[in-house]
């Protein structure tokens, strides 16, 4: 099969949640013979130096990167109050973009273009007109439940209305996208869920994939107890559960374990968090191995109280057998159960007695651990995974086949 992917970011490098959920079906259907190609979107946020991809993978992707502005202007975001369309998906329109994809639609055949994130969805029009392929849309998260959340937790109340216009406009958006695309590939089951309540299109969940032989689980010398946090500080829920956890749940964790220290590893700290913001807090910044960094701790902490999608970090640490405390929110998306292979904590008290219990109970500890890396491998196994996307894509073409 030929499938092209539009992506709204470059997914090499994969080292934060959207690359790498790109790159593991992209992997993924390039290990099971299928042919691939990509355009991504490049940006001064996220900017990917292209002499920096690896020739091997430039080669098996054609992985081309096409500039754009995506800053937000505060005229163009004061101007879009006035109108109804989603000031969110809008800077992702770029004559530039639309005239390459033109280009390579009208010089390949394609059998699947998958759209990664909503905010590739504009350019379905020239897709069709331009290709008879069956056009899936794979949604990372539900966008505008991320900015709901967000508004619902503001209490400046001109900032939480204009967080408001961006969810409903988002929103409907998101609601038109549902019917215009062939399928929809959820990340997790509340989405696909979601979408199903949305849309009489064809939905599948495809979680995000892995290769369990990819993560070493051999032992190595860990600092136990210890707890670490890994996540790029410029994602907004990462940033604003931290600092909840830093100032009301780490002060009684002190008190009850003065010992036990708290790493922080990501790239994009903030200012304010830097090491002994808080006693035993260390500032690690960013690390050159992910792998290696978690093997060195105990305990991995996810205190997300916004967002939606699936935590991919939460997935990476549970391969490497380590014990998960998250929220809820952290854990969505993930077949988990608590006390099982994670430990769901929502309040300040809950994170205390998990903490508690695992610093004092290591072979508690372990054993969550040791059930969290069985979980992966019985269901985040990405060669399982990507069997399950090609079915879906089989089963999409036989019903696209007739309406083009």
């Amino acid at each position: 099969m030929r499938v092209l992917f539009l992506c709204n970011k470059s997914p090499y490098p994969a080292l934060e949640g959207g690359p790498i959920a790109m790159n593991s079906l992209i992997e993924g259907l390039l290990e099971a013979g299928h042919q691939v190609k990509i355009l991504a979107v490049n940006s001064d946020k996220y900017n990917i130096n292209p002499d920096d991809i690896p020739e091997e993978y430039r080669k098996k992707t054609g992985i081309e990167l096409i500039h754009l502005d995506l800053s937000i202007k505060a005229y163009d975001a004061f101007l879009n109050l006035l109108t109804n369309k989603s000031y969110h998906v809008e800077r992702f329109i770029s004559t530039e973009f639309t005239k390459k994809l033109i280009q390579v639609l009208d010089s390949t055949q394609f059998d699947v273009v998958q759209l990664e994130t909503l905010f590739m969805v504009p350019y379905i029009s020239h897709i069709r007109q331009h290709s008879r392929a069956t056009i899936i849309l794979r949604a990372h998260n539900i966008e505008h439940l991320i900015w709901q959340r967000l508004a619902e937790q503001t209490s400046f109340w001109p900032k939480r209305l204009y967080l408001k216009h961006l969810t409903n406009t988002l929103k409907s958006f998101e609601l038109k996208a549902l019917s215009q695309v062939d399928g929809i590939a959820a990340i997790t089951r509340k989405d696909a869920d979601f979408f199903r309540g949305n849309t009489s299109m064809p939905v599948i969940d495809i979680p995000f994939g892995i290769n369990p032989l990819s993560f070493d689980i051999s032992p190595v010398e860990t600092e136990t107890p210890s707890l670490f946090h890994i996540g790029a500080m410029n994602w907004i829920p990462n940033e604003e559960g931290i600092r909840w956890f830093l100032d009301f749940v780490w002060p009684e964790v002190h008190k009850k374990l003065p010992e036990l220290k708290f790493y922080l590893a990501g790239r994009y700290m903030p200012g304010w968090l830097v090491t002994g913001y808080k006693p035993n807090i260390v500032v690690v910044g960013e690390v050159e191995n992910a792998q290696d960094f978690v093997k060195s701790k105990s305990i991995a902490l996810v205190p997300l109280l916004s967002g939606s999608g699936i935590r991919i970090k939460i997935i990476e640490a549970m391969a490497l057998g380590k014990t998960v405390i998250t929220t809820e929110i952290g854990a969505e998306g993930i077949f988990y159960k608590h006390e099982k292979n994670i430990l769901i904590a929502n309040k300040i008290s809950e994170f205390v007695e998990s903490i508690e219990k695992c610093v004092k109970d290591p072979h508690f500890c372990q054993f969550i651990g040791q059930n969290a890396r069985q979980l992966i491998e019985e269901v985040y196994d990405n060669h399982k995974i990507v069997h399950r996307l090609l079915l879906f894509y089989n089963e999409l073409k036989k019903r696209t086949s007739g309406h083009h």
